[in-house]
């Protein structure tokens, strides 16, 4: 459920009309509720209630500073893949025992920082990431808590760019050097052995996978305690689906834990630790555009908007279906069928194709909804185009959370002197 909705026919975000916000900051902008993304957060927390456990939210999803306070401050840690992310934890406010670093490619300097922040662990990639953190640890004088992230090679059939828990993709151990490696990880003197992590892809729309993975993961726990090795910690990841398309009907939290009871009732001593991101911010915001132009051709029309894949790259990386809504209705207007693009000089600039979508015309307002997921998150300069402001909506209230970036600004780190002899 979200809080965006028709009031008199004019699309509201909460309480506030869609309309103001861009008279207010100009277009593109995203837009996001902040009583959607707190909903979507406590039901994952109510959903687990009854099991010791953490909701780390995944930063890669939509790092804005503000949202990632208000998620905080409800009890949220964060689950993060970079130095970038870490400094954006520590601004948010996120004690470092409430924070999980994953990622396949963790530098010294992001390592050292992560141990200097005291972090809840590292959720470990490979053999020779795991000798490194030994090595910084030493040298500063401290124990990492770690976890080895088991890759399952269990299937989420979902888009083959969201999937990670295959033997093919770049992500986690093996499955069968998995009992080897927690036992050199246990030998080394400045690593605490403390978990057991696995995620198998983004945009799950089925429990099947999930509880295949935690079966297969889950086995491994007692061939560890035989091993001398107890761990405090089962991190599960991520992934869950959200209904980007009208029909769409993705388990929800409360069904994921019903799924995955009787098989945590056997690790009663292990804290869980779930990673989503998606799934709590991803119908909490909106890409608002104006039309620029309206091109008929042959057999549809053009919706030619001030926003490009650049802003949200989603449609044209995955072929991802975002629905489109116009901020003011109109229904004594025919439908065409519409392709919704943006200005970039791309022919896999768009956000709808092939839709029957009412008449807009120029100057009029749309959005591209599901948007708040890596959206910013996954934006760019192509083109040489500035970055758009973000706004919350609190009720009947709305700020703006990040200032759209000027050209001035885009510009400031490059120069144009010419090279200098060395």
């Amino acid at each position: 459920m979200d809080y965006f909705h028709y009031l008199e026919d004019r699309l509201h975000c909460e309480e506030v009309p869609l309309e103001e916000i861009a008279a207010a900051v100009g277009t593109p902008c995203y837009c996001y509720s902040q009583r959607t993304l707190m909903r979507h957060l406590q039901a994952f927390q109510r959903a687990f209630v009854d099991t010791p456990h953490l909701i780390c939210y995944s930063v890669k999803a939509n790092s804005n500073l503000t949202l990632l306070k208000r998620l905080v401050d409800r009890g949220a840690g964060l689950d993060i893949v970079s130095g970038g992310e870490l400094e954006r934890a520590r601004r948010a406010g996120c004690p470092g025992e409430r924070v999980v670093f994953s990622g396949v490619g963790k530098s010294h300097d992001e390592i050292s920082a992560a141990l200097g922040y005291g972090i809840r662990m590292f959720n470990v990639e490979s053999m020779p990431e795991l000798y490194r953190i030994n090595a910084i640890a030493t040298r500063l004088g401290v124990r990492a808590p770690v976890a080895l992230r088991i890759n399952p090679d269990v299937d989420a059939h979902t888009h083959s760019h969201m999937t990670t828990g295959l033997w093919r993709n770049k992500f986690g151990i093996p499955y069968g050097q998995a009992i080897d490696l927690y036992r050199q990880a246990n030998r080394l003197g400045h690593i605490e052995v403390v978990g057991l992590d696995c995620h198998i892809g983004s945009q799950l729309t089925t429990l099947d996978p999930f509880v295949e993975a935690i079966q297969r993961i889950g086995a491994l726990l007692p061939l560890l305690r035989r091993e001398g090795i107890q761990l405090r910690y089962l991190d599960i990841g991520g992934g869950l689906g959200i209904p980007y398309e009208s029909g769409d009907q993705p388990p929800t939290p409360a069904q994921l834990a019903e799924a995955l009871h009787s098989q945590l009732q056997q690790f009663p001593d292990v804290e869980l630790i779930l990673e989503p991101g998606r799934a709590i911010v991803g119908n909490a915001g909106v890409l608002m555009a104006r039309v620029e132009y309206v091109k008929p051709v042959e057999d549809r029309c053009f919706v030619i908007t001030d926003a490009g894949m650049n802003d949200l790259i989603r449609p044209a990386l995955y072929n991802a279906w975002h629905g489109v809504l116009p901020v003011v209705r109109h229904f004594d207007r025919s439908e065409w069928l519409s392709d919704v693009v943006g200005p970039i000089c791309e022919s896999g600039d768009f956000f709808a194709r092939d839709r029957l979508l009412p008449e807009f015309q120029e100057g009029e307002l749309l959005v591209v909804r599901s948007a708040g997921a890596y959206g910013f998150s996954m934006s760019s300069h192509y083109n040489s185009r500035p970055g758009v402001a973000e706004v919350l909506v609190d009720g009947n209230r709305f700020s703006v959370i990040r200032q759209r970036e000027t050209i001035e600004q885009l510009l400031a780190h490059e120069m144009t002197d010419e090279l200098h002899r060395s």
